[in-house]
């Protein structure tokens, strides 16, 4: 008899162990507690092609591409605080080439957000995103000249406005009629030039120097965004960021856009594809193509104007979430 009781005892508590947590009365989450959340996403991407007496032709070549994505958020009642860091550089290298850069960027971002109460979907809002790159540029094949380089260009943006959005992490809407555009370009040579739309430097008809070209330039002006993450399908997500600004003292109506949507295809949690599409358009960013003088038979560069910039991207790889 006692060995029954204490079998029958023992299997009581085996099955109450393996019950689910949703058994069991949680405690309630109180809303007036601040809530701090993180989530780390380092990504790694590798394509490789290689020929062995392939009829066809090919070259042989290697690319990587390598991210990180770090995203804090802060939330207490009505107010929300979110911060990103998103760091990407990727290379690629060909027989008989040297290392070419295919990726750079560096950008920090934060916005703060509240609104008057839990019912409403509009918040009063404020931005801050700083954007610029690690190692220089180049306008391959010629690496003799730089093209851009760290914090030539950068880029800040700071400014003020309302939100809406009903699932705030997942879709909103910004506007702001007072963001102020704030463009760096800590390189003497570049900054000269007058490169992504800095006063250049003047010279004299002997060419010697008589003002040096500007390292800042602001702008204020209005800027509207648009972002927009879901789940088509169980392994498969979406995200979709536009941005539109336009500045009022320069040229008011020349819109600058930023286009960038990404498709992620997820295998397990630790590969996964992606497929993406960047456009951009910055009239202050001239395109020069470089020609050679008949006359000199020296190098120069042609100003072509602003043109529309285009990334595709396609690359399957590991994911790691810490």
């Amino acid at each position: 008899m006692r060995k029954s009781v204490v079998l029958f005892l023992f299997l009581i508590v085996q099955f109450v162990s393996a019950q689910p947590d949703s058994l069991y009365f949680k405690p309630a989450i109180n809303p007036n507690v601040p809530v701090w959340s993180n989530t780390n996403t380092a990504g790694l991407d590798i394509n490789e092609v290689a020929f062995v007496n392939w009829n066809s032709g090919g070259s042989n070549s290697i690319s990587a591409l390598i991210g990180l994505n770090s995203v804090l958020r802060y939330q207490y009642r009505n107010f929300i605080w979110d911060s990103n860091l998103l760091a990407r550089y990727g290379l690629n290298k060909q027989e008989e080439q040297e290392f070419r850069k295919t990726d750079d960027l560096l950008e920090i971002s934060s916005s703060l957000g509240f609104r008057k109460n839990k019912l409403t979907n509009w918040y009063y809002s404020a931005r801050f995103s700083f954007r610029t790159q690690f190692a220089n540029g180049y306008n391959y094949p010629n690496t003799s000249n730089e093209i851009s380089k760290f914090m030539a260009p950068g880029y800040l943006f700071l400014g003020g406005g309302i939100e809406y959005g009903k699932n705030i992490d997942k879709f909103s809407m910004y506007f702001s009629p007072l963001t102020l555009k704030t463009t760096f370009v800590f390189d003497e040579a570049l900054s000269d030039a007058g490169s992504f739309g800095v006063m250049p430097a003047e010279y004299d008809a002997n060419g010697n120097l008589i003002r040096s070209g500007e390292r800042v330039r602001k702008e204020l002006g209005i800027l509207l965004t648009s972002a927009y993450e879901t789940q088509l399908f169980e392994n498969i997500a979406i995200r979709n960021f536009m941005s539109f600004y336009t500045d009022y003292i320069n040229d008011f109506g020349n819109v600058d856009v930023d286009w960038e949507i990404v498709f992620d295809f997820k295998v397990n949690n630790f590969v996964r594809a992606t497929l993406g599409s960047h456009l951009k358009y910055d009239n202050d960013v001239k395109i020069q193509e470089e020609i050679v003088n008949p006359e000199t038979e020296e190098t120069e560069f042609q100003d072509l104007g602003a043109r529309v910039q285009w990334k595709q991207l396609l690359g399957v790889g590991v994911v790691y979430e810490f």
